[in-house]
């Protein structure tokens, strides 16, 4: 009985460690943070994403908290319909990730 204790106890502290580590920010919190200039503005984001893919439209957006730091998580569409991940740093605009998604 105290082994599975153990177990469920461990298995909990883990998931919500995992949740805890990244979190999806709503659009008035994002708002605040770019209008206190903790983050860069969505338009100087998205131009930073666009310029690794030239010519791609936007599909979609979000803000997370993960880690300790802000990122951007930006879907792309190229003129050759790719999608591509991309995950910029929003304090600073520098591209951390940058993939297809097959």
């Amino acid at each position: 009985m105290k082994t599975l204790t153990a177990l469920f106890t461990t298995v909990a502290l883990v998931t919500s460690a995992g949740l805890a580590q990244a979190r999806d920010l709503g659009p008035d919190e994002a708002l605040k943070l770019r209008d206190a200039g903790t983050i860069q503005s969505f338009e100087k984001l998205i131009a930073a994403a666009i310029a690794k893919h030239p010519g791609a439209t936007v599909e979609d957006t979000e803000l997370e908290h993960e880690h300790g730091r802000y990122i951007y998580q930006v879907e792309l569409r190229d003129a050759q319909s790719q999608q591509w991940d991309l995950e910029l740093d929003a304090t600073t605009g520098q591209v951390l990730q940058d993939h297809r998604d097959d």
